[in-house]
């Protein structure tokens, strides 16, 4: 089956149907892209939605999410946040795989297309060309044959005519065999532009026509060909992401198949668990004696040490719980106590151990802090030129200070805790395996305040800390220094950040300035340079690239 030999004569209709098969083309194209749309439209949906109920941080709904139920609820929203992603993957493929790569073919195929039928109208034009050629030869033809013919009767009349002149008889056999001479050339002329134009009507039916229509053809079942393996690209793209998909699917099963309602109750008893013991059994009352109104002495009314008994009589006797109505207003009004004593037993022990483990937090930040003011002044001591010693002492003992304040009330809540444990303090051997570097002066001050937490009148005279003992270091260091030569660099470093050199020790540098380093980070985060023979200073390691020479430790890189 060829559409050259079958369809020789649908030049127009061939031309409107591949017209139309482009369009088809077309159409599926814009399918594709408003499916991409959709898809990120929803993916978008989707992560709106997940983003929506994520528990705020800081908030109470994060609380919330210790519990099982909530836990599966958020790694629900984290898979569907990843669910999202995959339609995001299949709108992506299918611009890249299908939209982009068939929009580029549509125009080849349209030149291909407008090639293809350039030609077929230009052989067309061709055999018209060569047809108005034959139908002029022809009709020349037709006429030197009808000349001959009156000419010839002419002559004929002419001789015959014996009043006519022998000379216009001779006149009149010439014509009519001029004429018969141009009637024989216009046959022969007429002969040869038939038999051209029949070969090449032939050719242009069974050479020009086929190849053209052919190429035509297989331009057509290639744009079938393409549109069908899109519409294969089409489902693969969904099915790649399948197994994905049921993975974030298997994760919300997994998280559903992780609630433990046992585990959940067992919070909710730690959440809102008091610690009383259930009230005891009321003593009868009789009023036929003198009004003696008392609480048994198992009710939890009575259960607090320095607590008035309750008394239970009149309108109050079904009352059982009336601490708890105290509470309540005590904490309306904004009365909490320190030690948190207006709580039950079991939740005032949770408050007091999370004030515990943010104290210590506390105390590790500032001892943090005050080991890197420590080693800042060590490097003041080896170096005085970098800055004078003494200015870090103020924060140095601030720091101490602050860190002693931080223990000392760490130590009373210890002690509240241990009192609504039912146990004594016995964390000062865990305090001074924390704070190493605090002398054993500075351990009795804070053993001697704990021990005193609840005496009015005790006092609490600070030690001096390691100020003094960095003077005498200072002093000791001064003249080993002072004739110190300066040090050779090796190497160089730029400056990636503008730097405020305002604290005794540091320079000041602008981005895009070239330094030497002559002395590389030695671990806390500070590098030495040089900008001349007579400025130099410290800047932070992270402001500068630095560039060691070969013969030193190797080129590194501080970003």
């Amino acid at each position: 089956m060829s559409w050259g030999t079958e369809l020789w004569d649908q030049f127009d209709n061939l031309e409107k149907h591949t017209q139309w098969g482009i369009d088809i083309l077309e159409k599926y194209i814009k399918f594709v892209k408003e499916r991409t749309e959709i898809e990120l439209s929803y993916a978008k949906q989707l992560r709106n939605l997940s983003k929506k109920y994520q528990p705020k941080k800081n908030s109470k709904e994060e609380e919330e999410y210790k519990y099982t139920a909530c836990k599966a609820f958020l790694s629900t929203l984290n898979e569907m946040n990843d669910y999202a992603g995959q339609h995001e993957v299949i709108s992506e493929n299918m611009t890249s795989q299908i939209t982009v790569d068939l929009m580029r073919y549509v125009q080849e195929l349209k030149q291909e297309r407008k090639s293809n039928f350039h030609d077929g109208r230009k052989a067309q034009q061709h055999i018209e060309t060569c047809w108005k050629q034959l139908e002029s030869s022809k009709r020349r033809f037709e006429r030197d044959c009808k000349e001959a013919d009156r000419a010839q009767q002419y002559f004929e009349k002419m001789d015959a005519d014996i009043n006519v002149t022998k000379a216009d008889v001779e006149k009149a056999r010439q014509q009519a065999q001029l004429r018969h001479q141009m009637a024989e050339d216009s046959k022969a002329d007429y002969s040869s532009i038939l038999q051209r134009f029949n070969q090449e009507q032939w050719e242009y039916y069974h050479t020009h026509i086929p190849n053209i229509f052919q190429k035509i053809q297989e331009m057509e079942e290639r744009r079938i060909v393409r549109i069908g393996e899109s519409m294969k690209t089409y489902a693969e793209v969904d099915r790649q992401v399948i197994p994905i998909i049921g993975k974030c699917l298997d994760g919300i099963v997994k998280a559903a198949e992780s609630i433990d309602q046992k585990n959940d109750s067992q919070l909710v008893v730690e959440a809102y668990k008091s610690g009383f013991e259930p009230p005891g059994d009321i003593e009868f009352e009789d009023y036929t004696q003198p009004m003696k109104r008392t609480v048994s002495e198992n009710s939890l009314s009575s259960s607090k040490e320095g607590k008035p008994e309750l008394k239970f009589g009149g309108k109050s006797r079904g009352k059982l719980w009336p601490f708890i109505k105290k509470n309540k207003l005590s904490l309306k009004l904004g009365a909490t106590p320190e030690d948190f004593s207006n709580l039950p037993p079991e939740q005032r022990r949770k408050k007091l151990q999370q004030k515990v483990d943010d104290l210590n937090k506390e105390i590790q930040k500032e001892m943090d802090q005050r080991d890197a003011i420590t080693k800042m002044k060590d490097v003041y001591l080896k170096n005085p030129q970098m800055g004078d010693p003494a200015s870090l002492d103020h924060k140095l003992a601030e720091a101490t200070q602050n860190i002693e304040k931080l223990r000392l009330e760490t130590q009373k809540f210890e002690a509240w805790l241990a009192e609504v444990e039912g146990r004594l303090p016995a964390r000062s051997e865990q305090a001074r395996r924390q704070s190493g570097m605090y002398e054993a002066q500075t351990h009795q001050t804070v053993t001697n305040c704990a021990q005193d937490r609840e005496s009015p009148d005790g006092s609490y005279t600070e030690e001096q800390s390691q100020e003094s003992e960095l003077k005498v270091l200072a002093t000791d260091f001064d003249d080993e220094f002072d004739d110190e030569e300066p040090l050779p660099a090796i190497g160089t470093c730029k400056a990636l950040y503008t730097f405020e050199g305002q604290n005794e020790g540091t320079i000041s540098v602008v981005e895009g300035e070239m330094l030497s380093v002559i002395e590389e980070d030695k671990g806390d985060g500070w590098t030495r340079i040089r900008r001349s023979e007579d400025e130099e200073g410290y800047v932070p390691t992270s402001y500068v690239e630095v560039y060691l020479d070969k013969n030193a430790k190797g080129a590194k890189t501080y970003i």
